[in-house]
């Protein structure tokens, strides 16, 4: 007979689960001491519920392997959902254990507002937010119900799983039966077919472009991705979320697109005749705020195990199936692919010159360091394993727009969510997971602010990370909001308007750091091989204009009326003159584009 927290840590040993992060609680206290007494499976203590779920998460993006997170009832359990809503938007696997009140009180008070103390129903609040979620009330189905969360928390599109267990079942002694790990057979019927018609429509086609997405890494598909754009030497893009999977300077690959992106990459996209999407779901922030304008004069063909988020009006065809599988037929087949037409390839080429990363926009002003030109000088300190992981605002954005990346880097963030205060979250998870490799958090001086207690988490587990915070005297994102509907009206931003943000030179040694700041550009060589050098846990502060703009953007364009034009990505500002628009453009300018006066 074995209790049923035993069973959890046996499972946890099985499955080779090294990791798994928590905060300890009365409601699964059971299950602490069940790891803790087998001693296989490390308990990472964190110090919000909400980085143990995130942890967990970044720990299989860095790695590729699986976590758990462990969290108590009540508080505990409520923190943890913006966690997991950030796991299920990004579709990463992991499985959340939470405990809960003891079963008579889930019972008796099940139609009340409360179980028991301070329990609720979790496990009806997050399905759905997760692929699955149970309550286990019979301790005899523990094995089965673990076995099947690991099987649904991979399969198809990944995402986390939840099982909650009561307090007194988690005590409970039950019979150990041998475990059956077996994987399900895929659910989607692949032909070889699509492949053929994947290759004729290419053939067709006089201005093909691929895009790289999550699916590919979700999948393990990265080298046979890279090989079928190697082979074929079909001009690439890639989403943020895959933004690692081809190194910068690939003679294929062309930038990153979207509302965000590079202005080079957006032209490249809106000029296509042919679009194939492998793992993406063409969110918003990808395709720009009109659904109708993206690719507007081609067709979009979609690879992706579930139903993409962009309109299916707008697209050609969807081909719901793994990503792994049609790009291994993909490259046995590319010797039917015709030569990519060179008069595509140079405007490739040319426009990629033309409009490069960094721009005369991005340079640095005196007493202050603009971000781009410090992440496009950052590509250069970085070794070729580093993992990158960004907090959201300047660190998310001009992170992702400027730096140049190889493909043996991983570099990801929240995504999906974009909550502040993923930057220490997921770099602790990438630690844990990659204790050989060197963890660079980037990240800002109010997302630092929503779980700044993780600082300590970093040096009371020795985690090899170094932390960069972008000062700007606030949430910098917002400013620019404001700036454009409230006419510059600055509300709850910055210290004169409500917000106020800490001396971090003098609160951050109190956490452990050593502390560097850097405000001057030509001071940057010397700083960063100290600060990156440093044996010791370190963070830099670089201080930027606060009111320092991202761009290029596509920005909605507001009229004398009031009303808001959204124009389509290319048309991204700072705005062009039209006659570069429709030199550079190789279709016809959107009549959107014309409306909007420059």
């Amino acid at each position: 007979m074995k209790k049923v927290s035993d069973i959890i840590a046996i499972f946890l040993k099985k499955n080779e689960i090294k990791h798994v992060f928590g905060i300890i609680g009365s409601a699964n206290s059971h299950i602490f001491d069940s790891i803790k007494n087998l001693g296989y499976t490390e308990i990472i203590n964190v110090h919000h519920e909400q980085v143990a779920v995130m942890a967990m998460g970044a720990y299989y993006r860095a790695s590729g392997n699986l976590s758990a997170s462990l969290i108590t009832a009540g508080g505990g359990a409520a923190n943890s959902i913006t966690g997991i809503v950030s796991n299920w938007a990004d579709s990463i696997p992991g499985i959340i254990i939470t405990g809960n009140e003891p079963l008579r009180y889930i019972k008796e008070h099940k139609n009340k507002r409360m179980f028991g103390t301070q329990g609720f129903n979790i496990v009806k609040m997050t399905s759905d937010i997760t692929k699955y979620s149970k309550c286990l009330t019979d301790s005899n189905k523990i094995q089965y119900e673990l076995e099947k969360c690991l099987s649904i928390t991979v399969e198809s599109r990944p995402g986390p799983v939840l099982l909650d267990i009561p307090l007194d079942v988690q005590a409970s002694k039950v019979n150990l039966r041998k475990w059956n790990f077996e994987k399900k057979s895929s659910e989607y019927n692949f032909s070889s077919n699509i492949a053929s018609k994947l290759i004729n429509e290419i053939n067709k086609a006089d201005r093909p472009l691929i895009i790289g997405g999550n699916g590919i890494k979700l999948s393990n598909s990265e080298d046979l991705f890279r090989t079928f754009v190697n082979q074929t030497n079909l001009p690439t893009t890639l989403s943020w979320s895959g933004i690692d999977i081809l190194d910068h300077d690939n003679p294929n690959f062309f930038g990153r697109f979207g509302i965000y992106g590079q202005r080079a990459a957006n032209f490249i996209v809106q000029s296509s005749d042919l679009l194939i999407v492998i793992g993406s779901r063409l969110a918003l922030p990808q395709t720009g705020y009109n659904f109708d304008e993206f690719v507007r004069k081609g067709r979009i063909i979609i690879i992706d195990i579930d139903d993409p988020q962009f309109p299916k009006k707008n697209i050609y065809k969807h081909f719901k199936i793994d990503c792994n599988e049609i790009l291994q037929d993909l490259n046995s087949n590319t010797n039917k692919l015709k030569v990519v037409n060179k008069n595509w390839i140079d405007y490739c080429k040319k426009t990629f010159n033309k409009y490069p990363w960094i721009e005369k926009n991005h340079k640095s002003i005196k007493g202050y360091i603009n971000s781009y030109e410090f992440m496009d000088k950052l590509s250069e300190f970085l070794n070729k394993d580093d993992i990158i992981v960004t907090d959201m605002g300047t660190a998310l954005l001009s992170g992702h727009q400027a730096l140049k990346l190889k493909s043996s880097q991983r570099m990801f963030t929240s995504q999906g969510l974009g909550e502040m205060g993923y930057g220490l979250a997921g770099s602790i998870g990438a630690a844990v997971s990659s204790p050989n490799k060197n963890v660079l958090c980037l990240n800002c001086d109010g997302g630092i602010m929503m779980n700044l207690q993780e600082l300590h988490t970093i040096v009371s587990n020795n985690l090899n990370i170094k932390i960069i915070i972008f000062s700007n005297d606030g949430y910098l994102m917002i400013k620019h909001t404001q700036k454009l509907f409230f006419k510059g009206r600055f509300t709850s931003v910055n210290n004169k308007t409500g917000i106020g943000l800490p001396n971090f030179e003098k609160l951050l040694p109190g956490f452990g750091y050593k502390y560097f700041r850097l405000n001057n550009l030509k001071r940057m060589n010397k700083v960063m091989k100290i600060f990156l050098g440093e044996p010791n846990h370190a963070v830099l502060e670089v201080f930027m204009d606060p009111v320092q703009d991202f761009i290029p953007k596509v920005r909605g364009v507001i009229n004398d009326d009031n009303s808001i034009i959204a124009p389509p990505i290319e048309d991204m500002s700072p705005l062009l003159k039209m006659e570069t628009m429709e030199n550079d453009f190789l279709i016809e300018t959107s009549e959107i584009s014309k409306k909007i006066k420059r």
